[in-house]
């Protein structure tokens, strides 16, 4: 009777914890996404920076506490990265635009001193898509340069190709906030657009992007503004960090008429890995929206739904490193006093990289985070878990060739693509 019992409580063990053991990848589905996430370029379109974090006595050769760093990106297979020249919005005076000129030439200035003296065995700055290619085969890893908002152009359309000869290959026209180029997506919150679209000279900015080479990144800009620049742009153009609107009803993603819009300009959007463009959660209660209004107010971060999440933009790289390790600690404990809704994980994110590819084609489509920018999933939360979304791309059916045109094969046809009519033009044939 004893035997029969324990026999009888050994299935009911087995028979529970099966669903676990069905629901886990096995081991042979992990072996075959490793090998591929080995053999394939994984590029990532947007990272955010702090200059702070580029000097002899603290820098990316160390394990910072940043989303990304070389150690974190040698432990999850991240081998290439756009480091972003972000400013901030700002007003559109003579002294504004010096700040942001001085901000923006200070990130330009720290990215070139980690791959030139802090790490020059370790990464190489890639200016065009075989450089990617090359350093990649070489074991290091790959530094790229995107600028985020074009505000420290000012008024100076000569800067496009200054910002191209220090390593600049793509840039967006604003960011949150109008600026003195293109409305923002952020006006339609605020039901306030300064130049419906494009400025005038937010339109010769597109002609000096396609002359000299630089992509043109509709992923902050309102949909007027990015309509206008495809059709405009004489080459593709990309949205560095977006994601499908159809999904996630944000003005920082794409609808399905900007998506279909950007197929038939021939560019793609690197779906973003941004919890809170990837899934709008459920209301927090009163009680943890205080909290978190008080909490960002302390660090000097823009409240709720006045810049997406709490690092948009680069905010968070912004923090000292102590403020950041306070702030993620005080909000830790605002997470299990007042639980809000789950956070998006690394399989809603790919939700919205299948809805891509259904709607306008895999060619179309990319893969990028915005880390230490705010960005992030679970699952994916830093690059040292990069090897996550490959396997839940291997575990939804993808191929090999398929994953590589997403991690890196569709950025760097569209980088190929932007250079071919930079020289065009150049030549005097377009």
């Amino acid at each position: 009777m004893i035997h029969r019992y324990l026999f009888l409580l050994v299935i009911l063990a087995v028979a529970a914890a099966r669903p676990l053991a069905q629901g886990a990848p096995d081991a042979a589905l992990i072996q075959r996404a490793r090998a591929i996430h080995d053999r394939v370029i994984t590029l990532d379109t947007h990272a955010d920076i702090n200059p702070d974090n580029f000097t002899r006595q603290r820098n990316y050769t160390q394990r910072l506490e940043t989303q990304v760093n070389l150690p974190k990106m040698k432990e999850g297979g991240l081998d290439a990265a756009f480091f972003i020249v972000y400013v901030g919005q700002g007003p559109q005076t003579d002294q504004g635009y010096a700040a942001a000129y001085k901000q923006a030439v200070a990130k330009f200035d720290a990215i070139h001193h980690l791959t030139k003296e802090l790490a020059p065995n370790e990464v190489e700055l890639a200016l065009a898509a075989d450089d990617v290619r090359r350093i990649a085969k070489s074991g290091k890893k790959v530094a790229l340069i995107g600028i985020e908002n074009a505000y420290p152009l000012g008024t100076d359309i000569t800067r496009v190709k200054e910002f191209y000869d220090r390593g600049g290959r793509y840039m967006s026209l604003a960011h949150n906030g109008h600026s003195q180029l293109a409305d923002s997506n952020t006006g339609e919150r605020d039901g306030q657009w300064q130049h419906n679209g494009l400025s005038e000279l937010g339109r010769q900015a597109i002609a000096e992007m396609n002359r000299w080479g630089i992509m043109v990144d509709v992923s902050h800009p309102s949909k007027a503004a990015n309509m206008q620049a495809m059709a405009l742009s004489k080459a593709p153009v990309i949205a560095s960090h977006s994601a499908a609107r159809a999904l996630a009803n944000h003005s920082r993603n794409m609808d399905d008429e900007q998506l279909l819009a950007l197929q038939k300009n021939g560019g793609v959007i690197q779906t973003v890995a941004f919890a809170s463009y990837v899934k709008v959660s459920r209301p927090d209660s009163p009680e943890r929206t205080a909290a978190i209004v008080a909490l960002r107010k302390e660090f000097g971060l823009p409240a709720p739904g006045q810049g997406g999440g709490p690092g948009t933009g680069g905010v968070m790289s912004r923090l000292t490193p102590q403020q950041r390790e306070q702030y993620i600690a005080r909000m830790a404990e605002i997470d299990k006093q007042t639980p809000g809704d789950p956070r998006a994980t690394v399989a809603d994110f790919v939700n919205h990289i299948d809805y891509l590819v259904k709607k306008i084609g895999l060619d179309h489509v990319g893969i990028s985070s915005d880390f230490d920018g705010g960005g992030g999933v679970t699952g994916w939360n830093g690059a040292e878990e990069t090897f996550n979304v490959t396997l839940e791309l291997v575990r939804r059916g993808y191929t090999e060739e398929q994953i590589g045109k997403m991690w890196s094969g569709n950025l760097l046809r569209v980088m190929e693509n932007v250079r071919k009519v930079a020289q065009q033009i150049q030549q005097g044939q377009k």
